[in-house]
C-alpha cells in the first residue's frame, strides 16, 4: 500500500492535517511558556537591539512632525494637481494592514476556526498600532491640528456649521474610529483573563500590581467565564461588519469622485479584498521572525503559515481580477478620460514602472504559493509577504498619483516628486509601529494563554466527561 504524505494538503484526502499546537504539551506546559516571555527577569539582547533600532525611526517622525508643524505641509512633495499624495497612500496602507487582525480575531471566531488561536492576539494589536499609524497622516495633513480640530469639530448651535454628512471623508472618521474602539475592547477583553494568569504568577510587586488592575478582578469563576463568552462573541458579531465596511468607506473617498481611475464600482471589493491581502502577508513578515527567535514553533506551526498563505493567494486572485476590470472598464466604457489614464498608467506615462512593479509584486510572484514547497518553507513565505507589502503600498501610489498628475486640463499637469519629509514620516511611522509590537512582545502575552489550553486534546476529555 502507498504511504500518505500526513502533511499532505493539495487535491486529495487528508489524512493527518498539520496540528494547531505540537504535540506534548499539558496546561503548565502552555501557561509556562507563553507567561515566560513576558515575566522573564532578564531581557534578551536582541530585544534591546530590535527595539533601539525601532525606537531610532520613532524619533525620525518625531523630527519630521516637528519639522512639518513648524513649517507647514510644504515641506510634502504635495503640489496642483497632486494634492494627495504620500499622506492619504500610507492611510489607505495602514489601515489595509489593520484589517487582518478584526478577520482572524472576529470572523475566524465565528467559524469556530481554531487555527487562529496561536495567532489572533499578535494580529489584534497589530491593528491596534498599524490603525494609530495612520491617523498620522489625515491629522497633520490639515496643517495645524489644533486649529482645525476646532473648527472641523462642528458647533452648530454656536457657528451654525454642519459638517457635510454626504463626504465619504466625514464617514472615513466614523468608520475609522468604529472600527479601533471596537478592535481596542476586543483585544482588551480577550486579554482580561491572561491578565489574571500573569497576576497570580508575576515576582515583582510592580507588574503584580499593574496586571491586577488590568485582570478588573477575575477569579476565573463560572459566572466570570459565562460572562466573558458572551461579550467576547457579542464583540466578534459586532466587529465581523467592520471587516466588510472600513475599508469599503475608505474606498469611497476616490469611488465617489470624478477623477478618471477612480469613480469605479470595483473598488468596494477591490479594497476589501486588497487590505486582507496586505494583512496576512503583514501578519506573516512579523509572525515568521517571531516563532524563530522566541521558540514558538510548537504554538505557530506550519499550519498557521500555510493558511495565511492560502489566504493570501486567495485575496491575491481577487485583486487580480480588480486589475484587470480596472482596464476593461476603462476600455469598454468608451471615454476618453478613461482610456488616456490606463493608457498613461500602463504604459504611456512616466509612472509605468510603478505599475508593472506592483503588477509583479501583488500578482505574478505570489503565484509562487501554487506550489506546496513555497508554501512549507518559511523563507520563500516571508520573502513573499514582504514583496506583497510593497506592492500593496505601490497599489495606492498608482491609484492616486497617475489619476491625478495629469488632470482634465494638460496646463495643470505636474509631476508629483516625494520629499525626504515624506520619507521620513513614512518610515518613521513604520518604525513607531515595530517599537509598539517591541513594547507589546515584551509586557503582555503575545499568544493568548487560554485559548490555547482550550484546543488541547486535554481540555476536550474534560469536555466530554462535562
Amino acid at each position: 500500500m502507498a504511504s500518505i504524505d500526513p502533511s499532505q494538503d493539495d487535491v486529495g484526502i487528508h489524512v493527518t492535517p498539520y496540528p494547531v499546537i505540537e504535540p506534548g504539551h499539558t496546561f503548565g506546559s502552555v501557561t509556562d511558556k507563553i507567561s515566560s516571555l513576558t515575566l522573564k527577569r532578564r531581557t534578551p539582547l536582541g530585544w534591546f537591539i530590535g527595539f533601539g533600532i525601532s525606537f531610532a525611526f520613532a524619533n525620525i517622525l518625531l523630527f519630521a512632525i516637528a519639522y512639518l508643524v513648524l513649517t507647514g505641509i510644504g515641506v510634502w512633495g504635495n503640489n496642483i494637481p497632486v494634492g494627495w499624495a504620500f499622506d492619504i497612500i500610507n492611510f489607505v496602507w495602514w489601515i489595509g494592514i489593520g484589517h487582518a487582525g478584526t478577520l482572524i480575531s472576529a470572523i475566524l471566531l465565528l467559524l469556530r476556526q481554531s487555527w487562529r488561536t496561536s495567532i489572533n492576539r499578535f494580529a489584534e494589536a497589530m491593528t491596534l498600532f498599524a490603525v494609530s499609524c495612520a491617523a498620522i497622516f489625515p491629522l497633520f495633513h490639515t496643517g495645524r491640528p489644533w486649529l482645525a480640530i476646532y473648527w472641523l469639530f462642528p458647533y452648530p448651535n454656536t457657528m451654525n456649521i454642519w459638517p457635510n454628512f454626504r463626504s465619504p471623508l466625514m464617514w472615513d472618521v466614523f468608520a475609522v474610529s468604529t472600527y479601533a474602539t471596537v478592535s481596542a475592547l476586543f483585544w482588551y477583553v480577550g486579554l482580561i483573563p491572561d491578565f489574571a494568569t500573569l497576576r497570580d504568577r508575576a515576582q515583582s510587586k510592580p507588574f503584580k500590581i499593574a496586571y491586577g488592575i488590568l485582570s478588573m478582578g477575575w477569579r476565573g469563576s463560572a459566572r466570570h467565564w459565562a460572562r466573558y463568552e458572551k461579550l467576547y462573541l457579542l464583540l466578534a458579531a459586532l466587529a465581523t461588519p467592520l471587516v466588510l465596511s472600513v475599508h469599503t468607506i475608505v474606498s469611497f473617498d476616490f469611488a465617489v469622485g470624478i477623477i478618471p481611475g477612480w469613480h469605479a464600482t470595483i473598488f468596494p471589493p477591490y479594497f476589501v479584498a486588497g487590505a486582507i491581502y496586505a494583512g496576512f502577508a503583514m501578519v506573516l513578515t512579523l509572525t515568521i521572525p517571531l516563532r524563530k527567535f522566541y521558540g514558538l514553533e510548537d504554538f505557530i506551526t506550519m499550519r498557521h503559515l500555510r493558511n495565511s498563505a492560502k489566504v493570501m493567494l486567495a485575496t491575491g486572485l481577487i485583486v487580480a481580477y480588480g486589475y484587470m476590470m480596472e482596464a476593461f472598464t476603462a476600455w469598454y466604457s468608451a471615454s476618453e478620460y478613461e482610456g488616456f489614464m490606463m493608457k498613461n498608467r500602463i504604459y504611456g506615462g512616466p509612472y509605468w514602472w510603478a505599475y508593472w512593479l506592483l503588477i509583479s509584486c501583488n500578482v505574478l510572484i505570489p503565484q509562487v504559493l501554487w506550489m506546496k514547497r513555497a508554501r512549507h518553507s518559511t523563507v520563500v513565505l516571508w520573502i513573499i509577504s514582504l514583496v506583497v507589502g510593497v506592492g500593496m503600498w505601490l497599489e495606492r501610489f498608482v491609484i492616486i498619483v497617475t489619476s491625478l498628475h495629469r488632470d482634465f486640463l494638460p496646463s495643470s499637469w505636474a509631476m508629483y516628486r516625494p520629499t525626504i519629509i515624506d520619507f521620513a514620516t513614512l518610515f518613521g511611522t513604520i518604525g513607531m509601529f515595530v517599537m509598539l509590537l517591541f513594547l507589546f512582545i515584551r509586557f503582555l502575552p503575545v499568544i493568548s494563554i487560554f485559548e490555547m489550553r482550550t484546543i488541547l486534546p486535554q481540555a476536550e476529555v474534560k469536555e466530554e466527561e462535562a
